[in-house]
């Protein structure tokens, strides 16, 4: 794949670049950037596919990306009444809060804001919370369960055993009844 004109500029500053002021610009070119962002997947990304096939081996049954429900639910287990977020760290700005601190107890190493374009990421994920934040409230009001599963808890060294880990842990809520509407995997 060649980008657009041929010359790899990419119509902005050059990947790598330093402004006058000492900031960072991107070390990609826009087009890189652009090939880059269209390979992310919003649903049935890898972390989704393990953690399903390993709930599957347990023995539950579920749906897809139901788009019935508020926020698109990764899996919905109407039987129970639960539905589980499989969050990517980066997308969802977890640990991230917009005063700039670390949220309440939160700290995660996956997540870290750009240098590139600060403003317009800040906005965004404040947004993305913003949004989690209603479609969360809105199921929970609607008398579902709400689990989370955050990307750093199943991936790394040992994913596996970690995608177990936390399968594990879904079965032990999802069978405790309604004492935890909302948990974090």
């Amino acid at each position: 794949m060649t980008e657009p004109g041929g010359s790899g500029s990419g119509g902005g500053p050059a990947a790598g670049a330093v402004s006058e002021s000492g900031a960072r610009f991107d070390r990609l070119t826009p087009f890189q950037r652009h090939v880059n962002m269209s390979r992310i997947r919003s649903a049935d990304t890898s972390l989704e596919k393990a953690l399903r096939s390993q709930l599957f081996r347990f023995g539950f049954r579920f749906r897809k990306n139901d788009r019935r429900l508020k926020g698109s639910p990764d899996i919905v287990f109407p039987h129970y009444r639960a539905v589980i977020f499989v969050n990517g760290c980066f997308w969802h700005a977890h640990g991230w809060s917009p005063e700039g601190r670390p949220a309440a107890g939160e700290r995660c190493e996956k997540f870290r804001l750009p240098r590139s374009n600060t403003p317009f990421w800040e906005a965004k994920f404040s947004r993305n919370k913003a949004r989690d934040e209603r479609d969360i409230a809105e199921l929970l009001a609607g008398g579902w369960r709400v689990g989370i599963v955050w990307e750093c808890s199943i991936t790394g060294r040992g994913r596996a055993q970690k995608v177990r880990s936390v399968a594990e842990r879904i079965s032990l809520w999802l069978e405790e009844g309604f004492s935890e509407p909302l948990r974090s995997f």
